[in-house]
C-alpha cells in the first residue's frame, strides 16, 4: 500500500505543480495516465461504473472545479481560469494493493474566502491524522472534524464520506466527516492496521448538493464553492502514517 500511496502522492504532486491558467483538466489527466502507466500502476477511477447508470467514469483523476464538489469529468473544453480552486481526486492500484487521495489547487491568485475555506478543510484532514491512533473512537475525531468547518462559517458534505481501503477502493467501514445518529449507534474504534481514506469536503454556503446531467459532477446547490482534501491513513501502534504524502 506504501508503494501504491506514492505513486498517487508523485501524481498529485505533479498536477499541482502543472496546473495553470488556460490548461485544460483533460491536460491534467493525460499527465496522470502517463505517470500511473509509467510507474506500471493502474488508474483506480477509469472504468468505475456509475451507480445510476450512465456511462462508466472515463478519465483517471477527478477535476472538480470551484462549485464542483466531486467527480467532475476532465475534459480539453473546461479551461483553467485564474482565481478557479480545483479540487483533483486521484487513486492508483499497485501489487493488488490501493491508494487514494485528493488536493484542492488554487489557480494563480484566488480571493481570501476561497483561500479560507481550503485553509479549513486541509486543517479538518490534518485534524483527524493528528487524533487518528488505536482505541479512539471515530466519533470524536469525526466531531472535531466538523466543528473546524462549522466554527468558520463553512458546510461539510454528508452525502460523500471516505471509506477503509485495501485490495479495493471502497472498503468497510464508511468514514465519515460529521458526526450522526449512526455513527454514534455504530461507531468505529480504531485499531492497528486498519487503513482508511479520509476525505472531508467542504462547502463555503450549503452542505446540500446535486449531480449534473453527466451521471458524475457533484455541485453545490447554491453554486458557492468547495474544496475536498484526502489522505490514505494507516493507524499504527503510536498513531496513524499518511501513505500518500511525499
Amino acid at each position: 500500500m506504501k508503494k501504491a500511496g506514492e505513486v498517487v502522492a508523485d501524481v498529485l504532486l505533479k498536477l499541482k505543480q502543472s496546473a495553470v491558467a488556460g490548461m485544460s483538466t483533460a491536460e491534467l489527466n493525460r499527465i496522470a495516465e502517463d505517470m500511473t502507466k509509467d510507474a506500471g500502476a493502474e488508474a483506480l477511477f477509469k472504468g468505475v461504473q456509475n451507480p445510476y447508470g450512465y456511462e462508466p467514469f472515463p478519465a483517471a483523476v477527478c477535476t472538480s472545479i470551484n462549485e464542483q464538489v466531486v467527480h467532475g469529468i476532465p475534459s480539453d473544453k473546461v479551461k483553467l481560469r485564474e482565481g478557479d480552486i480545483l479540487s483533483v481526486d486521484f487513486g492508483a492500484k499497485m501489487s493488488g494493493y490501493c491508494g487514494d487521495a485528493a488536493i484542492t489547487i488554487a489557480i494563480g491568485t484566488i480571493d481570501r474566502q476561497k483561500q479560507r475555506l481550503m485553509d479549513i478543510t486541509l486543517g479538518m484532514l490534518n485534524t483527524a491524522i493528528e487524533y487518528s491512533k488505536p482505541g479512539e473512537k471515530w466519533s470524536r475525531i469525526a466531531k472535531l472534524m466538523q466543528s473546524d468547518a462549522e466554527s468558520a462559517g463553512f458546510a461539510v458534505v454528508t452525502d460523500f464520506v471516505g471509506h477503509g481501503i485495501g485490495t479495493q477502493m471502497h472498503e468497510e467501514p464508511k468514514v465519515p466527516n460529521f458526526v450522526s445518529r449512526d455513527l454514534l449507534n455504530h461507531d468505529i474504534i480504531l485499531q492497528e492496521g486498519m487503513i482508511l481514506a479520509v476525505e472531508p469536503m467542504v462547502n463555503m454556503g450549503t452542505r446540500q448538493v446535486v449531480t449534473l446531467k453527466d451521471g458524475w459532477t457533484v455541485v453545490t446547490r447554491d453554486s458557492k464553492p468547495s474544496a475536498h482534501f484526502e489522505h490514505t491513513i494507516a493507524i499504527t501502534k503510536n498513531g496513524c502514517e499518511v501513505l500518500t504524502a511525499k
